[in-house]
């Protein structure tokens, strides 16, 4: 069963000892740090009352908002929604694999999507996939289009895609179909149909110039 790292209060657990959703998760690396929420706000860029609602179950965070925190606790979007490293963790480039099972998987909630960020048990990797449920039907109920520094790839598992973006004409993508995108252009994916719509994609944090 995917873990959830929502502000739900049935969300299941990331491991023993680990916080049960997204606003426990940053409070505790916080708290670790012994940082007050300004503090937080200053490195992340974030406003510290956004930060509070999200560290009480009010508010969740999309994937730019997401990476921004990461950025704050000055790690990558892989360590932080990774459990806590072991002594026995493999050296980085050495023989990297983290297997993607049925059900597994860190779930987050957004008035877009529902994100399952796969592989996390794997702390130091340059791409990060996501399978999502596409909510959204219209900007109106998706918010401001999300930048974010990086590139992704994103395809149509079910149904049917509203690709919106900053500079081109909004194209639909059915089932088979997908996109490539430089992520620092304004974004969003819309379900354009009746039924779910669900994207596999793929998110690097790097562009090639």
């Amino acid at each position: 069963m995917a873990t959830r790292l929502t502000p739900a209060p049935d969300s299941a657990v990331i491991e023993d000892n680990a916080p049960t959703n997204l606003g426990d998760h940053i409070r505790q690396l916080r708290n670790d740090r012994r940082w007050s929420l300004n503090e937080l706000s200053a490195r992340s860029k974030i406003a510290a009352s956004t930060l509070s609602k999200v560290e009480n179950g009010a508010l969740s965070l999309t994937y730019d908002r997401l990476l921004q925190v990461a950025q704050g606790f000055g790690l990558t979007l892989s360590e932080f929604l990774a459990p806590p490293a072991s002594d026995t963790a493999m050296p980085v480039g050495a023989a990297r694999l983290s297997w993607a099972r049925k059900g597994s998987g860190e779930q987050i909630e957004t008035a877009g999507y529902v994100y399952n960020y796969l592989c996390t048990s794997l702390r130091a990797k340059r791409m990060i996939p996501i399978v999502s449920l596409v909510k959204a039907h219209s900007l109106a109920e998706f918010g401001p289009l999300l930048r974010h520094d990086g590139e992704e790839f994103a395809f149509v598992l079910k149904g049917r895609v509203e690709v919106v973006t900053e500079f081109y004409a909004s194209q639909i993508l059915d089932e088979g179909e997908g996109v490539y995108i430089d992520s620092r252009q304004g974004h969003a994916y819309l379900n354009a149909g009746e039924s779910e719509a669900w994207i596999v994609s793929v998110n690097c944090d790097t562009v090639v110039e």
